[in-house]
């Protein structure tokens, strides 16, 4: 039997598999000043497959992040945890699923929370720790306070590569100055909406200039994801995209110059991801692959010699902590749900990387919509235990022209009909064949011909639920009970209105933008 990622993190953390006892040695004999830096480096709504090098068939689309991993290893089958910003990039900072750290959405941890944070271990270390943009949702204890934070109205709206550097490059400098090694997450706020050139972009504008990309792409240069109908407001809201990748690329390539001009670059491991899929049905906020799945290259001077490609190893964003604090040479944290795949960087293998878990709580409009999915390299199960074929989904991907465009073309395309009525009520179980349909357009759940995989897929599930305390575990469980389901979303519809209100903008009304 495949070993599941839990069995992975059972034996690491009951000592069969011994990761991390390098770095435990090393924390107590190596200086802050020897320390690794690291730069990593987040994309804001970035497929996967709109990188270059993986596989984006629109010219020149990213040079920077292509170079980054012809010195590097990028990785095939790496995920993060949940597509929405900032329960993401909760995952990333504790190491733990959203679930068991309680940043299922839009909030921080609880006041008087003991989770441990990244940054926290880090400081305690002896390292600096710096960010740019995205302070809010990559800040899950409010106390926490970062030696250098910058946040979107300093960064040009967040799209301004020249700020990114000139902030990034004061920052390097001024570590190299106190003896300290550091630690900089540097968000872009591309190719998030609205994008380049876009009408929501316009509005955006009256705020102030905003650096336009260093290419624009037309209409007729751009490919459109096979999830999306190729139709004119579609393809042409694409190409909008695709030019916000482009500036994305370039704050990418501004940062890396600035690292390179610190003469820090050789000491400082970078890692590059996006946090999540693009802001287009059935990516972003959302279970599907290209939900989840992010570009995720490493470059490590002296110890990763590129190009290298992983097409083995399943990581997710839970393993960015452990991963980081044993790069960083500090002890092991207890407790975490990830596994640190430094052992993968240097070039081994490590067992139990076959499989991923992925989920989705609610929306930045505090709209729940569980999800839970179970994926490896060939297959997909999603359980949505919120569609009873009367509760529609909406998120923010449905702003904008693609959605709008799709709707009014359903009233004479029964394939665009479809689609948007799977995309707005869902069912109760998904299963896809992603070798022969990466797309996710056909919904195998009832095809007797995968019924054993599809069961096998379920029983991996729900060994993740138990192990993980997953309150949804009754409700999978139940999954063919109607009234069992809507027990369920009663109680966590009750929960999301329990949950501190998101804070406003000081024109009082709530920033949907981000």
């Amino acid at each position: 039997m495949v070993a599941t990622r839990r069995d992975f993190l059972k034996g690491a953390v009951g000592g069969a598999i011994s990761l991390g006892l390098y770095s435990v040695a090393r924390a107590k004999d190596a200086s802050p000043a020897k320390r690794l830096n690291i730069l990593l480096i987040t994309a804001d709504d970035l497929n996967c497959d709109s990188v270059g090098v993986y596989g984006c068939k629109t010219p020149d689309i990213t040079p920077n992040i292509d170079r980054l991993a012809a010195r590097g290893v990028r990785f095939e089958h790496a995920h993060v945890t949940i597509a929405v910003c900032q329960p993401c990039r909760g995952v990333l900072a504790t190491g733990r699923y959203p679930h068991r750290s309680g940043i299922e959405g839009f909030q921080r941890l609880p006041v008087g929370s003991k989770i441990p944070l990244v940054t926290e271990k880090l400081r305690a270390g002896g390292y600096l720790n710096g960010i740019l943009g995205k302070v809010g949702h990559s800040s899950p204890r409010a106390s926490f306070k970062w030696d250098m934070s910058y946040d979107m109205p300093q960064l040009g709206k967040g799209r301004d590569p020249k700020l990114y550097a000139k902030y990034a490059k004061e920052f390097f400098l001024r570590a190299k100055t106190e003896g300290k090694p550091f630690f900089l997450m540097a968000n872009s706020h591309d190719p998030h909406r609205p994008f380049s050139g876009s009408d929501q972009e316009a509005g955006m504008r009256k705020g102030g200039k905003i650096t336009p990309p260093s290419r624009t792409y037309k209409p007729s240069e751009i490919d459109v994801p096979g999830f999306l109908p190729d139709i004119p407001n579609v393809r042409r809201e694409i190409a909008e995209y695709y030019s916000s990748a482009r500036r994305c690329d370039d704050t990418v390539g501004a940062l890396l110059k600035a690292l390179d001009e610190s003469g820090q670059a050789p000491g400082t491991l970078v890692m590059f991801i996006s946090d999540h899929g693009m802001a287009l049905p059935f990516a972003k906020t959302n279970c599907y692959l290209h939900s989840t799945r992010t570009p995720w290259i490493v470059r490590w001077p002296g110890v990763i010699k590129g190009p290298k490609v992983d097409k083995t190893h399943f990581i997710s964003g839970i393993d960015f902590m452990p991963t980081a604090l044993e790069a960083a040479g500090l002890p092991k944290v207890g407790g975490l749900d990830g596994v640190s795949f430094l052992d993968i960087l240097k070039g081994g293998k490590q067992a139990g990387r076959e499989i991923v878990f992925t989920q989705f709580h609610q929306t930045a409009g505090r709209k729940r919509f569980p999800m839970r999915t179970i994926q490896d390299k060939r297959f997909g199960y999603i359980f949505n235990p919120w569609s009873d074929g009367k509760t529609v989904f909406k998120n923010e991907s449905q702003s904008g022209r693609s959605f709008k465009a799709m709707q009014a073309a359903a009233g004479s395309n029964p394939k665009i009909a479809a689609r948007v009525k799977l995309f707005q009520y869902r069912v109760v179980e998904e299963f896809y064949d992603f070798e022969k349909d990466p797309d996710a357009l056909n919904n195998l759940i009832d095809n007797a011909e995968y019924e054993s995989q599809i069961d096998k897929m379920r029983a991996e599930l729900l060994r993740w639920m138990i192990a993980t305390g997953d309150p949804a575990r009754a409700a999978f469980e139940n999954r063919d009970s109607p009234e069992a389901l809507a027990k369920f979303m009663t109680e966590q519809n009750a929960r999301s209105r329990n949950m501190p209100k998101r804070k406003k903008k000081a024109t009082g009304r709530r920033d949907k933008r981000e």
